[in-house]
């Protein structure tokens, strides 16, 4: 379990997607939203339904393999929901649970990837390492996209 190792922060994820859905309900209880809010939220969905998306696998008959090929888009999920915050959010105590997240997720990706043969994904650095850049945006992760996740 240790190339599987966790920082304190377990379950971050559902937390995050919890958060999200709870304000989508508000939304649709007729809470206006604000437009950092309205963004945030389409940011959000558009990589929990990205995510369920990509964890949808046809089993191929190796359970390990089926394993990761589901773990890896779960993990980059719990990354673009943490990206999404630290684009607009504004708690310094929740931006700095989402860039750990960030960097756990992305060790964990590495890890899953490494365990059934596949090269780690290149080096690099962390996302977020400036705020006020992060801030304004221009320290932002692309997603990974199938073709990286195989």
């Amino acid at each position: 379990m240790t190339a599987l190792r966790r920082r304190s922060i377990p379950g971050w994820t559902t937390v995050l997607a919890v958060i999200s859905a709870s304000l989508v309900m508000a939304m649709q209880a007729g809470a206006a939203p604000r437009p950092p809010e309205t963004a945030y939220l389409a940011q959000n969905t558009a990589a929990m339904k990205r995510m369920m998306a990509d964890m949808a696998i046809k089993p191929g008959g190796d359970v390990d393999r089926d394993f990761v090929d589901m773990m890896v888009p779960h993990h980059q999920g719990g990354i673009d929901m943490a990206m999404a915050v630290l684009r607009y959010g504004h708690n310094e105590k929740v931006r700095r649970l989402a860039q750990e997240i960030i960097v756990t997720q992305q060790e964990e990706i590495a890890a899953l990837r490494r365990a059934v043969g596949e090269p780690a994904p290149a080096s690099t650095s962390s996302p977020v390492t400036n705020q006020s850049a992060a801030r304004a945006g221009a320290a932002r992760a692309q997603p990974m996209t199938d073709m990286d996740m195989r």
